[in-house]
């Protein structure tokens, strides 16, 4: 079979395989367990059965993360929020971080050999579109940890984009790993009040969501000075 062939019906079942995850995780009611709800009144069940089973939980956490960001699906923060309730802030951050990090590569590995040329076919008669696609070109990992740290997009937007760009794969792994540290540990950390948090909106305090945009742009702002300066007049 032609190498051709062979990457067309690699893109097909790659598709194929998305939709049916997507698929079978609402026809079975996912979304309702990867709700706050379900997590808090289900929370000493929970935490009874890691007690008496912790390897194959964090085994099991670990990889349902992944999955979960891997197929987009949304409930990243609630998965966050258990990790800390079941393996505490270190763990549970060291475990997020790792797991979202891997979900993000397979995300942009799976955009790139899948969507890559339609997707760039079309944001270049985007203006607004080129431009974001010349941050990445430019200092790419830069631009990649300050869109991990500041939380303007949603995660799933900033794991797909720089799938059309030039950045490395090996780029994009090391700025997000960096990049989702500090986000990670907010939401872990307050796992372990789970049962005081009544909406996960009210994690993103005004202070915290400064922050991170402070420090984003603490990221950025030598890039841009030295741009800036070696520009000629």
């Amino acid at each position: 079979m032609p190498d051709q062939l062979k990457r067309f019906y690699g893109r097909i079942g790659l598709v194929l395989l998305f939709v049916a995850v997507l698929s079978a995780f609402f026809a079975l009611g996912g979304n309702q367990w990867f709700s706050l709800e379900f997590i808090k009144e289900n929370r000493d069940r929970l935490i009874e059965f890691t007690e008496r089973h912790y390897l194959l939980m964090l085994l099991a956490s670990a990889s349902l993360y992944v999955a979960s960001t891997a197929f987009s699906i949304p409930g990243g923060a609630i998965l966050s929020l258990t990790m800390g309730l079941l393996f505490g802030r270190w763990l549970g951050t060291l475990v997020t971080v790792i797991a979202s990090t891997l979900g993000a590569l397979l995300v942009f590995l799976a955009a790139r050999f899948v969507f890559a040329d339609l997707a760039r076919a079309k944001l270049s008669k985007s203006p607004m579109a080129t431009k974001i696609v010349k941050g990445f070109e430019g200092d790419a990992f830069r631009y990649l940890l300050f869109l991990r740290l500041v939380p303007l997009f949603p995660f799933w937007l900033v794991n797909l984009a720089p799938a059309v760009t030039n950045i490395t794969a090996r780029t994009y792994f090391l700025a997000t790993l960096i990049g989702v540290i500090p986000g990670s540990f907010v939401y872990v950390n307050l796992g372990q009040a789970l049962g005081e948090i009544s909406d996960i909106k009210d994690i993103w305090s005004p202070e915290v969501i400064l922050s991170f945009t402070l420090l984003g742009l603490l990221i950025v702002l030598p890039a841009l000075l030295r741009k800036n300066h070696t520009e000629p007049e």
